[in-house]
């Protein structure tokens, strides 16, 4: 296939772009290049690269000619930016998405939503399904899951060939550092204190990229257009049993943790069931074990990639936020 793959130079979409040029896919990324969207991700890589939003239907046009089909992971991310400046959000993936399904009703081809299982709020026990009502609850869940809603929409009123892929907390090589997971990699490495979210007992399904990057393209290749489909990893861990393993891993002391104040509306713990994505033959091949192993030796092996943002505009937004300078 040609595959438009917008926010192909994210962390996600990006593992996916590599996932499909594998496979033998022709590529065209469409990225307006966030401080998230890096063209360091795509190094090396033969794809065709559109400079552009999804919330450009000019940008738009120009990528999706002569593609077969459409995934979305254009997106803004990171939930606490969400609570601080929720515009952003609302544009990219309320605005965005229209302007996508636009495009793709116009052009008649398969669509697939990267969306999360934050649309579905928290879970005590249990695992959410496909099934399970959308209850998000901050300004990135909400406007995600009326993305969600605005594809189903289309498919109910147009009879468009789309489907929805939620997928659980990915990690591995390439995320950008204000996440959970390369945040703690490299403030361990620098021997920065490592903060900690109030106790440190909010629960997360961990998946680590490629797998995720191979669900997505179970559900395009084979998902019954209309239906969602979760792709959740096979373990899941308290963040603070996360945050120690990485410490374990990079040799750094627990003496670096430091408990900081919760985030507003901070969910309590996610899980989701997958058996859905199953039927369609996928399977999570990596545990996290040797999954965040094999990270925190992609972060120590990689500063090239790391270094520029850590002396950029990402050590003013990490000052903002948590009320401390880097070392």
């Amino acid at each position: 296939m040609k595959l438009l793959v917008c926010g192909g130079a994210g962390f996600i979409g990006s593992a996916f772009v590599r996932v499909r040029l594998d496979g033998g896919d022709e590529v065209v990324v469409l990225d307006k290049l966030t401080y998230a969207g890096r063209r360091e991700n795509l190094q090396d890589l033969d794809v065709e690269f559109v400079h552009g939003a999804i919330e450009d239907p000019d940008a738009v046009a120009k990528a999706i000619a002569g593609c077969d089909a459409v995934v979305n992971f254009a997106a803004e991310t990171h939930v606490d930016r969400s609570i601080a400046e929720p515009d952003a959000f609302v544009k990219t993936h309320a605005l965005g998405t229209y302007v996508l399904l636009e495009a793709i009703r116009a052009a008649g081809v398969r669509y697939v939503q990267v969306s999360t299982d934050e649309v579905y709020g928290s879970i005590e026990e249990g695992s959410f399904t496909e099934a399970s009502p959308l209850a998000p609850s901050s300004p990135y869940s909400a406007t995600k899951a009326g993305a969600d809603l605005l594809v189903a929409g289309y498919v109910h009123t147009y009879g468009m060939e789309a489907c929805i892929c939620r997928g659980s907390n990915n990690y591995g090589p390439r995320q950008y550092p204000e996440k959970l997971i390369p945040l703690m990699i490299l403030n361990a490495l620098h021997g920065d204190p490592l903060p900690v979210y109030g106790d440190g007992m909010n629960v997360r399904n961990w998946i680590y990229v490629d797998d995720f990057a191979r669900g997505i393209g179970t559900v395009l290749e084979r998902g019954v257009p209309g239906e969602a489909y979760n792709v959740g990893g096979p373990d899941e861990a308290p963040n603070i049993e996360v945050v120690k393993k990485i410490l374990e891993l990079t040799g750094a002391d627990d003496s670096l943790i430091e408990y900081v104040t919760d985030r507003p509306g901070h969910d309590r713990r996610y899980s989701l069931a997958s058996e859905k994505v199953r039927g369609l033959g996928w399977e999570a091949q990596v545990r996290f074990a040797e999954g965040i192993g094999r990270t925190v030796d992609w972060y120590r092996d990689n500063a090239w990639w790391w270094e520029p943002i850590r002396s950029g505009d990402y050590r003013a937004y990490y000052e903002r936020h948590y009320g401390r300078a880097l070392g």
